[in-house]
């Protein structure tokens, strides 16, 4: 992210880099960090759409309003077709009312725009990065990897 820091139109080198290959895909995945920084504020403006992951935690929906206001700006100035996919559930604990607290506030709040698969809380989806996999390779049979199964298989239903 530093180095970017000093190019001249650095919001737009992932939509640079992703140009030529981008018809080659039907989908790309751009997996941004819990930030609004400028790695996310260049995958935003390389996106075509965005899915909001929303932990099933206290403080959860206390940065939303800050990404959305961002998107917004993104959609203003740099990239004017980004949608929301949609809003992705993710670290839900059906032991706790604060996880189905969350769902409540997250179903008012966005409404129809919600993904039906929900991530739950699991070990090996935190565990999987640090042997450098993603949960689906890591273990394949595992909560979370099935949960991440029926995302994409969602996500490439709505088309």
């Amino acid at each position: 992210e530093i180095e970017l820091v000093n190019y001249i139109s650095r919001e737009n080198k992932l939509k640079h880099a992703i140009k030529p290959i981008k018809n080659d895909y039907e989908y790309i995945i751009i997996d941004c960090p819990p930030s609004l920084g400028l790695l996310t504020l260049n995958s935003l403006t390389a996106a075509d759409s965005v899915i909001i992951p929303i932990q099933c935690e206290y403080y959860a929906l206390e940065g939303i309003g800050q990404l959305l206001s961002t998107i917004n700006l993104v959609r203003e100035n740099l990239n004017s077709s980004l949608e929301i996919e949609g809003i992705l559930l993710t670290m839900f604990d059906s032991r706790t009312n604060l996880s189905r607290d969350v769902i409540e506030e997250v179903k008012k709040y966005f409404r129809g725009n919600i993904f039906k698969s929900v991530i739950p809380r699991n070990v090996r989806v935190s565990e999987a990065p640090s042997y450098g996999k993603p949960v689906v390779l890591y273990d394949v049979k595992s909560k979370g990897a099935i949960a991440y199964k029926k995302l994409a298989q969602e996500v490439i239903s709505n088309g």
